[in-house]
C-alpha cells in the first residue's frame, strides 16, 4: 500500500462522487486510478510503480447556514486620489446604490481601498508600472494612510470593522486588523474568508470586465470552475490526464525510432546487424534472443577496455597550477633564507619551544620537572613562561609568518602529488612516472621541492597526453561501429519493455479519465446551468433591441485546452461560438456583465454585496438603460454598489423610476473628497 501524505482533493460533491465510483462496477484497477487521481500527484506517481493507493475518505461536509456579510461603510484616507478622511456608509441588506463622479474624483479610489482591506491586493496593481507602485500614496495628505471597511455579518450584533494600515513605501506593505462587534481585535483569518474571496470575489472593475470575454479563456474556465466548487475535480482530471498523455508517449516511443534502428542497422556489415534486423522485422517478437544480440557487444579484454575509457578522460594538474604552486615554494623559501640566524628566527624558535612545553604541562599538570631538562615546572615557571611569550611573539611574527607560509606552499605541494589511480597499471610509462611523481611528497626542502614539481611534472604531463591520445586510438571500434549500434538496440529494447508495461497501465488509466470526465462534465453542466440561465436572463435585459441571443455557456477541454465556450446567434443564425468577433466594445461589455453578475447571486456566495467600478463604459444608452433594469433586480436580492463617471446610469434609473440610492462624489485641487446624497 503506497504511502500518501496529503489527503485528496476536497470539492462540492466529492462524497456523491465516491459513491458514483462504488457503483460504477469499474474493475479494482480503475477505481484504484480514478482514486490515486482524486489523492493527488503523490498518489499517481506511486500508482505507476504498480502501488495500491487508499481509497479515499472525504472530510465529512457539515451543513451550515450560510452568514451573509453586507458592506455597511467604506473608510479611506492618504490613499490614491483621497487624502483626508472621506467615508462612505450604506444599509446593511438588499439594495442598490450608485455613485456618480467624474474622472478623478476618487470614485476608484474608494472601490479599491475596500478590495485592499479585504484581501491585501488589487488585481491592478499587478499590472501597474514601478512609477505608479511609488506614487500610490496621495500626495497632499503626510498622515496616515488607511483603508477600511464595515462588513455586518447575519447574526451579529454590530458591524465588523476590517482595517488595513500602510507603513511602507511599497503598496504591499499594509497590515491588517479585523475589529469585531464585541471589541475584539483579530487578523483577516479569523473570519475564514480566504478560499471564499476568490472563489465569489465580491469585486468587479472595468478591466476584468474586458478580461472575461476578450482575456485568456483559461481565466474564466477557472473562476466559474472555482465558483461552482468543481477545482478540485477538475484538478484531478487534469492529473490523471497528464499521467495518461505520459503513458502514451512511453507506449508510442519504440514505434516512432524503429524504423530509425532499423535503417541504421541495414547501414552495417555486421552479421550481428543482420541477425536483429530479420528479429526485428519478424511476426514474432523474441525479446530474449534480441537482449542477447544487443548484449555482445564487447571488446576481448574488458579490463582493458575500462582501463583506456578510463586513461581516455584521466587528467592531470594543468601547467598553471604547477607554475603557481612552484612560484609559491620559491617565494617562501626565499623568506626562510632572509629569516635565519635573525633575532626574530630566534625568537620564533623560543616561542615554539615555549608553547609545546605549556601545551605538555596543561596535558600532564602532575608533571612537576621538564621531561627533557628536568627543570622544577609548576605556577611560577608558567607565569613566567607566558610572560616571556609576550615578550617574544612581536619579534618573531615576521618569521613565523614566513614558516607558516612554508608550510602552506608544502601542502599545496603535496595535494598536487596525489597517489596515481588504483586502476593504473603501475608497469606503464605514465604508472611509472607518476610513482617517481608522488614521491615527491616526502621532500620537504622546499628549493628541491620546487625543482621536482616543475621537472618531473612536465615529465607527468607528457606521459599523460601521450597515453590519452594511445587509449584513444585502441578505443576505435574494430567491430565497423558495432558496438554504437548494439547501445542503440539495448537502448530500444528498453524501451519496448517499458512499452510493453505502459500499455497495460494505459488501458485502466485511461478508463478512469474517461469515467472521471463524463462525471466531471455531468457536474459541470448540471452546476453550470443555473448560472448559465441568469447569465441568458441577464444579456436578454442587456441587449435591447439587438438581434443577437446568448444561447448557453459549456465548460470544455481541461489542462492547456480548457476554455468556456460562449454560444450566441446572430439574426437567427445559429451555432455562432466566435462572439468576441461579432461583438462591438460596448455589447463585450454587456456579455461579460452577463457573465460575471450571476455569481453574486450563488446559493453558497457569504458576500451579500458586490462592488462594480465603471460598468458602463463604452455601452450605448440603450444598453444602459437595460443595465439599469438588471442592477435594480439584482438590487432586489443583494446589495450592489456602482461606481461610475457615467450620469447616464442615474438618468435611467430616475426615467425608469427604479429603486436606487443615487449619490455624487466630488473632489477638490487638495483631495478632499466628499459625497452629496440623493435617493430615488
Amino acid at each position: 500500500m503506497a504511502k500518501v501524505t496529503r489527503v485528496p482533493e476536497t470539492f462540492e460533491g466529492g462524497r456523491a462522487l465516491l459513491d458514483a465510483l462504488a457503483r460504477s462496477g469499474l474493475p479494482r484497477e480503475v477505481r484504484s486510478w480514478v482514486t490515486a487521481g482524486l489523492w493527488g500527484e503523490d498518489a499517481l506517481a506511486a500508482r505507476l510503480k504498480g502501488e495500491q493507493v487508499p481509497e479515499p475518505e472525504p472530510e465529512t461536509v457539515t451543513t451550515s447556514r450560510i452568514r451573509r456579510a453586507y458592506l455597511t461603510g467604506i473608510r479611506v484616507q492618504g490613499f490614491r486620489g483621497i487624502g483626508r478622511p472621506a467615508e462612505l456608509t450604506f444599509g446593511a441588506g438588499p439594495g442598490l446604490t450608485v455613485i456618480v463622479g467624474r474622472n478623478g474624483s476618487g470614485k476608484s479610489s474608494f472601490a479599491e481601498a475596500a478590495e485592499a482591506a479585504l484581501t491585501g491586493r488589487n488585481p491592478r496593481w499587478d499590472a501597474m508600472p514601478t512609477g505608479w507602485r511609488d506614487g500610490w500614496r496621495n500626495l497632499h495628505y503626510d498622515e496616515r494612510t488607511e483603508a477600511s471597511v464595515d462588513i455586518r455579518i447575519a447574526g451579529d450584533a454590530g458591524s465588523t470593522r476590517i482595517s488595513r494600515r500602510w507603513t511602507g513605501e511599497s503598496v504591499r506593505s499594509a497590515r491588517g486588523e479585523v475589529v469585531h462587534p464585541g471589541g475584539e481585535v483579530s487578523s483577516l483569518r479569523t473570519l475564514e474568508w480566504g478560499e471564499n474571496l476568490v472563489r465569489y470575489r465580491p469585486f468587479l472593475s472595468y478591466d476584468e470586465l474586458g478580461r472575461t470575454v476578450s482575456g485568456r479563456s483559461a481565466e474564466l474556465y477557472d473562476t466559474l470552475t472555482s465558483l461552482l466548487g468543481l477545482s478540485g475535480l477538475a484538478e484531478a482530471e487534469r492529473r490523471l490526464a497528464k499521467v495518461c498523455d505520459g503513458l502514451v508517449k512511453r507506449r508510442d516511443r519504440p514505434s516512432r525510432e524503429l524504423r530509425h534502428l532499423l535503417d541504421a542497422l541495414r547501414e552495417s556489415d555486421d552479421p550481428r546487424a543482420a541477425q536483429a534486423v530479420r528479429l526485428l522485422t519478424s511476426s514474432y517478437f523474441d525479446m530474449d534472443a534480441l537482449r542477447r544480440i544487443a548484449a555482445d557487444d564487447g571488446p576481448s579484454d574488458p579490463d582493458l577496455q575500462m582501463v583506456l575509457r578510463r586513461l581516455r578522460r584521466l587528467a592531470v594538474p594543468e601547467r598553471v597550477v604547477m607554475s603557481d604552486v612552484v612560484n609559491e615554494l620559491r617565494g617562501a623559501a626565499m623568506e626562510l633564507a632572509m629569516a635565519a640566524g635573525s633575532k626574530g628566527d630566534r625568537a620564533h624558535g623560543v616561542v615554539r619551544l615555549l608553547e609545546q612545553a605549556l601545551e605538555h604541562h596543561q596535558r600532564h599538570p602532575t608533571d612537576t620537572e621538564c621531561p627533557t631538562c628536568s627543570a622544577p615546572l609548576g605556577a611560577d615557571w608558567t607565569r613566567r613562561a607566558n610572560a616571556q611569550l609576550r615578550a617574544l611573539r612581536p619579534q618573531a611574527a615576521v618569521v613565523s609568518a614566513a614558516y607558516e607560509r612554508a608550510e602552506a606552499a608544502r601542502d599545496q605541494a603535496r595535494f598536487l602529488m596525489s597517489p596515481a589511480p588504483g586502476w593504473l597499471p603501475p608497469e606503464s610509462e605514465l604508472g611509472q612516472v607518476w610513482a617517481l611523481w608522488e614521491s615527491g611528497a616526502d621532500i620537504t626542502d622546499l628549493g628541491e621541492l620546487a625543482e621536482h614539481i616543475e621537472v618531473v611534472g612536465r615529465k607527468l604531463r607528457a606521459a599523460a597526453v601521450s597515453a590519452r591520445r594511445d587509449a584513444s586510438e585502441r578505443l576505435e571500434d574494430p567491430t565497423g561501429g558495432w558496438a554504437e549500434l548494439a547501445g542503440q538496440l539495448s537502448g530500444w529494447l528498453d524501451d519496448a519493455q517499458d512499452a510493453i508495461a505502459a500499455r497495460d497501465t494505459l488501458n485502466a488509466a485511461e478508463a478512469a479519465l474517461n469515467w472521471l470526465s463524463e462525471q466531471a462534465r455531468v457536474l459541470r453542466a448540471e452546476r453550470l446551468g443555473p448560472v448559465a440561465t441568469q447569465a441568458e436572463q441577464v444579456w436578454y435585459r442587456l441587449r435591447q433591441e439587438r438581434h443577437i441571443d446568448l444561447q448557453g455557456m459549456r465548460l470544455t477541454g481541461r489542462g492547456a485546452r480548457r476554455r468556456v465556450e460562449v454560444d450566441v446567434a446572430v439574426d437567427g443564425v445559429e451555432d455562432q461560438t466566435s462572439a468576441p468577433g461579432l461583438l462591438s466594445q460596448g455589447e463585450f461589455q454587456a456579455l461579460a456583465l452577463s457573465i460575471c453578475l450571476p455569481r453574486t447571486l450563488v446559493e453558497g456566495n457569504p458576500f451579500g454585496f458586490l462592488v462594480l467600478d465603471d460598468p458602463v463604459q463604452a455601452m450605448d444608452t440603450e444598453t444602459v438603460e437595460g443595465l439599469s433594469s438588471v442592477l435594480a433586480e439584482v438590487g432586489r436580492h443583494r446589495q450592489l454598489i456602482v461606481f461610475t463617471h457615467d450620469t447616464r446610469l442615474s438618468d435611467a434609473l430616475r426615467r425608469l423610476g427604479l429603486p436606487a440610492d443615487i449619490r455624487t462624489i466630488n473632489r477638490d485641487a487638495m483631495s478632499n473628497v466628499w459625497v452629496s446624497d440623493g435617493a430615488v
